[in-house]
């Protein structure tokens, strides 16, 4: 199904295979990595391959990926994977601009209308702080905190937990 998003600056359409180009300098980069569940890619396969799991993930229902674009350029990445677990990433170009706030109301809302869910949670390493206000801003609240979730090339990484309650 191809389910469309807008607002008055996106529009959110399913991630499909042909977005790994796009994604791909974002996940080869550092930086942008930096707070992913993963090291950088070290090639276009790779990300070909990370797409082409996520494409299957939303055929099987497990999964409801976005490619956000703004002007029809892509400039991020929205999802909700494990039920209501949001998780997202954006062009470094286009941070600091709103667009991510914009694209996470659609998604909420989307979660709660559409998705049916209840509550929506997120998980996210203590020192992103900017992912951390993006989300406090939008409702969410810190509901817990583990250490050692996630290991990265050799290093472990905390979790904040988060959760928002539909009104």
């Amino acid at each position: 199904m191809d389910r469309r998003l807008t607002t008055p600056r996106l529009t959110l359409r399913p991630l499909v295979l042909t977005d790994a180009a796009a994604l791909h300098p974002w996940f080869i980069d550092p930086e942008v990595m930096r707070f992913w569940s993963t090291l950088p890619h070290t090639d276009l396969a790779q990300t070909e391959g990370w797409v082409r799991a996520s494409v299957e993930a939303q055929a099987e229902g497990k999964a409801h990926d976005f490619a956000v674009l703004s002007g029809g350029h892509m400039i991020g990445r929205i999802a909700f994977w494990d039920g209501p677990e949001l998780g997202f990433l954006f062009d470094p170009a286009f941070q600091g601009q709103g667009f991510a706030s914009e694209a996470l109301k659609a998604m909420i809302a989307f979660g709660f209308d559409e998705l049916g869910f209840d509550e929506l949670t997120a998980d996210v390493d203590p020192d992103n702080a900017a992912s951390l206000r993006l989300l406090e801003r939008n409702g969410f609240r810190r509901v817990g905190f583990a250490k050692d979730t996630f290991e990265i090339g050799g290093k472990f990484f905390d979790s904040v937990y988060l959760s928002l309650k539909k009104a």
